[in-house]
């Protein structure tokens, strides 16, 4: 009888663990090929894991809330044969032994998470994720005397203590139990009458980047008007036939997202992110777009190379990402790589607003509701008043990095591109 082991896929570039949410299958349950076996969490996204082969689940290796490395072994599925009903345990081959052996060390190592939200110290995203890399206490973290402002700590701090404990083979510190170490207490209501919920996986995650964002990034924003009357009659005449020729709808979204690409590719310092004192310029423009899921959390899925799709190829893509969002059923890839945000605010009757930027990303849009208004028109016989659709763009950009100069000339690119909208246009 083979063994085989399911191992935990590669499911993009910048994801190297999991957090196993579910297990659809249970010891001695039969699994056929592409079947889910389990159900697992990245930072952003839910996936399901399918098994490569048919046959038997016959040990399960990790449990609910683990944390799995990328290519571990999760489980292990009998290929040839039936398995019996005797315990597990005694049917275990010598390699799969090994497998087991190996696994308990891995579970030694993550079974215990760094919970940063236990320390009342701020730190910066890098820090933490260097923290993670190296298996850095939250005891041993609040130790580091930080060169940074208000004796935060830096990159260059926390690299310090990594060398310095290597080269004197430190143990890692674990913060001991005492008296002041007490769990975090439960809210409970005075009257009654209030009901305490806590925030699911997902709106801890959003909590905790949004804070962070806010306490790395010096927001700035800058808005502008935007008469879009063009854009929106030519939408009115196309979307019928652009929908039975296409088969998608057409929505503004696709028509902003392009003025977006277009004006990154005029002012390449606002594609750019920050690590650290230094700044990476991004070679390819990848647009976020905040989409809603349905449990009303938010996530933002990533259309690639934007600058190189027409205005088919884009809407096809928010078309896509969007409804798969809705759907759940995104990848973990399709929401990696973004360097450069859209968010719209519009679709719940918002004029304009003040978003977080996405981090490492230095700026982000807030696409406010297209609005008829009174305006004054402009005519070689004068000016007069029209009814005109109009908008304001919202971009929030980091001050650190991108000045108001930079900052403004972007989204007043933006804006020239959306009311320079070719009214004979053919899609």
């Amino acid at each position: 009888m083979a063994k085989f082991e399911l191992k935990l896929p590669k499911m993009g570039e910048s994801v190297a663990e999991a957090t196993i949410t579910n297990w659809l299958k249970k010891v001695g349950e039969k699994i056929e090929v592409d079947e889910a076996v389990l159900e697992i969490a990245t930072d952003k996204v839910d996936s399901e894991i399918p098994s490569e082969v048919s046959g038997v689940l016959t040990e399960i290796l990790f449990d609910v809330d683990a944390i799995v490395k990328v290519g571990q072994t999760i489980a292990i599925i009998e290929t040839e044969g039936s398995v019996t009903d005797a315990p597990v345990h005694e049917v275990i081959t010598e390699a799969v032994a090994a497998v087991q052996e190996t696994i308990e060390v891995a579970k030694n190592v993550v079974s215990t998470p760094v919970n940063f939200s236990d320390s009342d110290k701020f730190f910066s995203p890098l820090v933490k994720n260097i923290a993670k890399q190296e298996g850095i206490s939250i005891a041993e973290l609040e130790a580091i005397t930080g060169s940074g402002k208000e004796g935060r700590v830096t990159k260059e701090d926390i690299l310090k203590f990594v060398e310095s404990r290597k080269s004197s083979d430190i143990a890692p510190v674990s913060k001991p139990a005492t008296s002041n170490q007490q769990p975090k207490a439960i809210p409970v209501s005075v009257n009654g009458g209030d009901e305490i919920v806590e925030m699911d996986r997902m709106r801890k995650l959003i909590s905790g980047y949004m804070m962070a964002s806010i306490n790395t990034s010096a927001h700035v924003q800058s808005f502008i008007e935007v008469d879009v009357t063009n854009i929106w009659k030519w939408r009115e005449k196309n979307k019928n036939a652009f929908e039975k020729r296409e088969g998608e709808k057409l929505t503004f979204t696709p028509i902003f997202m392009e003025a977006v690409a277009k004006a990154l590719k005029d002012f390449p310092g606002m594609n750019i992110s920050v690590d650290g004192d230094y700044i990476i310029k991004k070679k390819n423009i990848n647009l976020g777009m905040a989409a809603s899921l349905p449990n009303g959390n938010l996530i933002v899925p990533v259309i690639k190379n934007a600058d190189q799709l027409n205005l088919v190829g884009m809407a096809k893509a928010v078309n896509d990402l969007g409804n798969r969002a809705k759907a759940g059923k995104l990848k973990p890839d399709d929401t990696q790589g973004g360097t450069y945000t859209v968010t719209n605010v519009g679709t719940f009757g918002s004029v304009f607003g003040t978003p977080i930027i996405n981090q490492p990303q230095v700026g982000i849009l807030a696409l406010g509701a297209i609005r008829k208004v009174p305006a004054v028109i402009e005519t070689p016989e004068g000016d007069f008043i029209g009814i005109r659709n109009k908008m304001f763009l919202s971009h929030s950009y980091d001050h650190r990095v991108v000045d108001g100069a930079l900052g403004g000339s972007f989204v007043k690119r933006v804006a020239d591109y959306l009311e320079a909208f070719d009214v004979n246009r053919e899609f």
